[in-house]
Order: C-alpha cells, then sequence, then structure tokens
C-alpha cells in the first residue's frame, strides 16, 4: 500500500487520502517502473523493466501501437502527446506520477459521479472502471471537459499518441474519431468502393 504521507504530499487535493489509496489499490500498479502494454482487452507479456531507462524503452517501443499504462497509478503514457519525443520521465516519478494519475481519476470520477446525480459506491466503481478502459456510456472519457470546471471547446490536438485507447470494451459502438490529415494515427478504415460495377441496376 502506498504510504499515506506520499499521498498527501503528491495527489491531488481534491480526493480524501482514502479514495486515493482505493483508487491505486484497485487500478494502480506494483511499483513506479510497472509498464502495462494492452491490445484492447488482452494483455502483451513485456519484460519488467529494472531501471527507468529500461521502463522509457518499454513505453516508446509500444506506444502509438498499443495501450501503454505506467506506474503507481497506472496513468496512460500517450495522453496528451503528439510524439513519442514528448514523453517525459516524470511519468516514473511516484510522486509526479501519483500527481498526475490522481489528477485524471479525480476528473474522471467527477465526470461520472454527475452522471449519477450524487455521489455512490456505483459512481466509484463505474470511474476506476472508466479510467482503466479509458471509455465512460460510449465517450472517450479522459477528453470528457471536466463538469467541475468551465467547459473549454474540444481540440483536435494531444491525442495521436494514444492510439489504443480508441478501441472500446464494451458492446458500445461510439462515432469515429474526426479524420485528421495530419495525424496517420487517426484514420479509421476507409474502403475503396470506386470498383464496385454499377451495371446490375435494374
Amino acid at each position: 500500500m502506498i504510504d499515506a504521507e506520499l499521498i498527501q504530499q503528491c495527489a491531488d487535493p481534491s480526493l480524501k487520502v482514502e479514495i486515493v489509496q482505493k483508487f491505486i489499490e484497485e487500478a494502480g500498479g506494483a511499483d513506479h517502473l510497472t509498464v502495462t502494454v494492452r491490445a484492447g482487452e488482452r494483455i502483451i507479456l513485456v519484460p519488467k523493466p529494472s531501471t527507468e531507462d529500461e521502463a522509457m524503452q518499454l513505453i516508446r517501443r509500444n506506444l502509438g501501437q498499443s495501450i501503454v499504462r505506467v506506474g503507481v497509478t497506472q496513468y496512460p503514457a500517450g495522453l496528451g502527446i503528439q510524439d513519442i519525443s514528448e514523453l517525459n520521465p516524470d511519468l516514473l516519478d511516484s510522486c509526479k506520477n501519483i500527481g498526475m494519475g490522481t489528477a485524471l481519476f479525480a476528473k474522471v470520477y467527477r465526470i461520472v459521479t454527475k452522471w449519477y446525480g450524487a455521489p455512490a459506491q456505483e459512481a466509484f466503481e463505474d470511474a476506476i472502471f472508466a479510467y482503466r478502459t479509458g471509455w465512460f456510456e460510449g465517450r472517450q472519457v479522459f477528453y470528457e471537459p471536466d463538469p467541475g470546471e468551465t467547459p473549454q471547446p474540444a481540440q483536435q490536438g494531444g491525442e495521436a499518441m494514444e492510439q489504443g485507447e480508441y478501441t472500446a470494451t464494451d458492446d458500445s459502438s461510439p462515432s469515429e474519431r474526426p479524420f485528421s490529415e495530419e495525424d496517420p494515427n487517426k484514420a479509421g478504415i476507409r474502403i475503396d468502393l470506386s470498383g464496385i460495377s454499377s451495371n446490375n441496376k435494374e
């Protein structure tokens, strides 16, 4: 269990220590070097890094192709960046990882709680699930506006490297993300129908 003093020092102040401890217990990693790689719901077995350099190499090797979660809070490594060169080693610092992860979870928790209409045990459990998957009610929850803040206009940037998050883990079928010519990772499947003959019309 993460030390309560470290949580008080590093975690998002909007969350109680008990909430953070429960969050890390259910959604977090074993330590600051934990790197989890997923393809959809399938976990890809990767060697456990023993140093920060090894962990960063593992993240760079998989980012953009799979979902990569990092550190104590299993923070989504590609969230908000456009290029691998923007990766920050702060992801592997326990205190900074707790700060980033709990701030993101706090936002998700507020979104889910607002949907429920009031705080509830079910809201916390659904917030944990939404944090793990990146989805809530058919929406990519990390990119939803924070109901605790003034909603800002949706931005198209900062989503490229979290490509793996765009695979829904339930039966929902969210609409395709807007196609961006600047970023091929955002392109959905395109099918060329121009070769289909129209001679079979009656």
